[in-house]
């Protein structure tokens, strides 16, 4: 297989400088950082220094629905999951805030599983070869190791950072997104999500 040298170039000025600018640096710590709102709004401060943006500009909006892979390494769509609200993270093993977050999913997707299905999609190239060992030695207890080397779901989502997560309702309509990372254990969490899973 060639190798692309404009695709990978492309890949970080897309995904890796925004990260870096806004605060996904794993060399510094995490309080000491300067948080860039990248599109106005609600700011969310968390425990562990997490900090993430609400954004509602998309409501209504239909899923994204570029291909990506399952734990099994099939082909599945966004729209595959319609019928129960879906929290989708889009996240990667080198990104230090979306580390953070993964176990606070793990946790929701426990508390809400007959009500919301989580769904968090690596976005590292390497894809399961770099994702399965992180799961292995994370041992969670529901999340599931979605991968999408192709970046799709991040071209689609147009953030360009990590993590960005997205909640559908059940129709496959966006609710509303959090560019950032988000207390997923916290009272502004589970209230946002209520207004969506109180119908589910």
């Amino acid at each position: 297989m060639e190798f692309d040298v404009r695709l990978v170039i492309r890949f970080f000025l897309f995904l890796c400088l925004p990260v870096m600018l806004t605060g996904c640096d794993k060399q510094s710590d995490a309080g000491e950082q300067d948080y860039v709102d990248p599109v106005g709004g609600e700011v969310i401060e968390g425990k562990e220094g997490l900090v993430g943006h609400l954004y509602i500009g998309k409501r209504g909006e239909p899923m994204v629905d570029t291909p990506f892979k399952d734990p099994d390494g099939n082909m599945v769509r966004l729209s595959d999951f319609i019928g129960k609200p879906v929290l989708v993270n889009i996240w990667a093993t080198w990104c230090a805030p979306c580390v953070v977050e993964m176990p606070m999913l793990d946790k929701l997707a426990a508390r809400e599983k007959n009500r919301l299905k989580v769904l968090v999609v690596s976005q590292d190239i390497q894809g399961a070869e770099k994702v399965e060992p992180f799961f292995a030695k994370a041992d969670f207890n529901e999340l599931e190791a979605y991968t999408d080397q192709e970046n799709g779901l991040s071209f689609g989502f147009g953030s360009g950072l990590m993590p960005t997560t997205v909640l559908y309702d059940a129709e496959g309509k966006e609710v509303w997104r959090v560019i950032g990372a988000m207390d997923w254990d916290g009272a502004r969490a589970a209230a946002l999500m209520e207004e969506t899973l109180a119908g589910s």
